[in-house]
């Protein structure tokens, strides 16, 4: 006898079953990383508007590449059940479907007088904007997203490396602003797309990216997967009335200021609304032990002349090596032979009216502070063992405020957890009150967080509200 069940009454030891679900989405056929196949992602949904996922090999996707269309609506029986891998995030679903050539599929017409196909879905399960800075970032996390498309950039190289990507600029109805890398073919394929539509349509466009990855690498920014979809202007209600706001402030869409927000891109900043975090001081965040994207308002400074303002990392990986040797070597993780490319890294020291305290800044976004390529800092500190002349990022700096997004993570040693902080993004305030510094001022010592409780050395900045004025450091002759 065959069981009429939904998708959350099957299980493993499940046998003899049959489900009515709708194809919600659908990926393009993909190579395996391995190369060994090709296989095709659908995400279902039944009509308890549950989810699952289900792949499709090989052969299997030729002979329905005909009938297995978007939003149709079909029978399925007898697919095999497998649990749902969590490398990448938290699945949809528990199990996941393996749609092979012993499974039943029949779809169901419209014209069908017994069983009618399902109304047109409305669940999304949308991570908003104003909640990615404040999620603990996970290498292997993903997130569906709904966004209107601002900008779109050209395909391109993505640094030394082979790597071909297309950057666009997203936007949401609070203004909030990431940027989304597009990588090799979705660059090539959806983003080729998106481009010819912004070229020819009135209206702005909407997408709907779904397991969508977060980067801290070039700052706070979303980056496609390989599992990832990307549909542009998707029929769900969500997306209408995303639309419809969009047509209603386009205008306002597209003056937003970007030039004063230095993040990974050159034509798109990660822009959220301050309304949506916290503001702190340096305090604050030296003794707290929430570890996540923190935001406060700072001044900035390079008091440390002669530190290391770059790094050597893997071309493929990113891993970073201690060498300064930039000879190719054989990458264990990669598992090739590769290059060693600068990447521009260093400490940079903030200051509010709280106290002082030490952060990393990188790659295009320290690049675009010091007015340097990766390339131009390791060739005179590296190749020509010169020290870099800063006064220009010393009058730059000097007597600005800015607000500051920074990532606080940790990492353990021995019995102990060091607590360490990035930028991801700074944005220009204002001009900061001319004040003198105070010299007593000691500098917050890196943050410890023992197995317990939270310890941190905090420092007087003095009692004055105005935050004191950096110095640019008097130059020691190096040894």
């Amino acid at each position: 006898m065959v069981l009429r069940l939904n998708i959350d009454q099957i299980e493993l030891p499940t046998r003899d079953w049959i489900c009515k679900v709708q194809i919600v989405e659908i990926s393009r056929p993909r190579e395996s990383l391995d190369k060994k196949c090709t296989f095709q992602n659908f995400i279902l949904e039944d009509e308890e508007e549950c989810q699952i996922k289900a792949v499709m090999y090989s052969d299997e996707i030729e002979q329905y590449a005909d009938t297995l269309k978007l939003l149709h609506t079909y029978l399925i029986s007898t697919a095999k059940v497998k649990v749902s891998p969590t490398s990448y995030g938290k699945p949809i679903h528990k199990l996941y479907w393996i749609l092979d050539k012993e499974t039943v599929i029949a779809e169901i017409k419209p014209s069908d007088a017994v069983e009618k196909p399902l109304p047109l879905p409305t669940k999304l399960n949308i991570t908003t904007f104003d909640r990615i800075p404040h999620l603990l970032v996970d290498s292997a996390a993903e997130i569906d997203i709904l966004a209107i498309v601002l900008r779109c950039g050209p395909q391109k190289n993505a640094g030394r490396s082979h790597h071909r990507c297309r950057e666009i600029t997203l936007c949401d109805n609070q203004k909030n602003q990431f940027l989304f890398t597009l990588w090799e073919d979705f660059g090539e394929i959806e983003g080729h797309e998106i481009a010819s539509q912004m070229a020819t349509a009135a209206d702005l466009l909407i997408i709907l990216g779904r397991s969508i990855g977060i980067s801290t690498y070039h700052g706070l920014s979303l980056q496609t997967r390989y599992n990832s979809t990307v549909r542009v202007n998707p029929n769900y209600p969500q997306a209408v009335a995303l639309m419809n706001w969009a047509k209603e402030n386009k205008t306002a869409l597209l003056s937003c200021p970007s030039d004063k927000t230095s993040t990974s891109s050159s034509i798109a900043p990660m822009r959220v609304s301050t309304a949506a975090q916290q503001l702190l001081s340096i305090a604050d965040i030296s003794s707290a032990s929430s570890m996540g994207v923190l935001s406060l308002d700072a001044q900035m400074a390079i008091l440390d002349e002669f530190q290391d303002f770059c790094v050597l990392e893997c071309s493929g990986c990113k891993q970073k090596k201690r060498t300064k040797d930039r000879k190719d070597f054989d990458c264990p993780k990669c598992k090739r032979t590769t290059a060693l490319v600068p990447r521009c890294s260093f400490q940079i020291d903030l200051l509010d009216n709280t106290g002082t305290t030490t952060a990393s800044i990188s790659a295009e976004l320290g690049e675009k502070l010091l007015s340097m390529t990766a390339e131009d800092i390791f060739e005179i500190t590296c190749t020509k063992r010169q020290s870099l002349s800063l006064n220009h990022v010393h009058e730059m700096l000097s007597d600005r405020l800015f607000n500051i997004q920074l990532r606080k993570s940790s990492w353990a040693s021995s019995n102990t957890t060091h607590a360490t902080l990035s930028i991801l993004s700074y944005m220009e305030k204002q001009h900061a009150p001319h004040t003198t510094t105070d010299r007593t001022s000691k500098k917050i010592k890196p943050l410890e967080i023992s197995e317990v409780e939270v310890t941190a050395t905090t420092t007087a900045a003095g009692s004055s509200n105005a935050p004191p004025k950096f110095q640019p450091p008097t130059p020691a002759k190096k040894v």
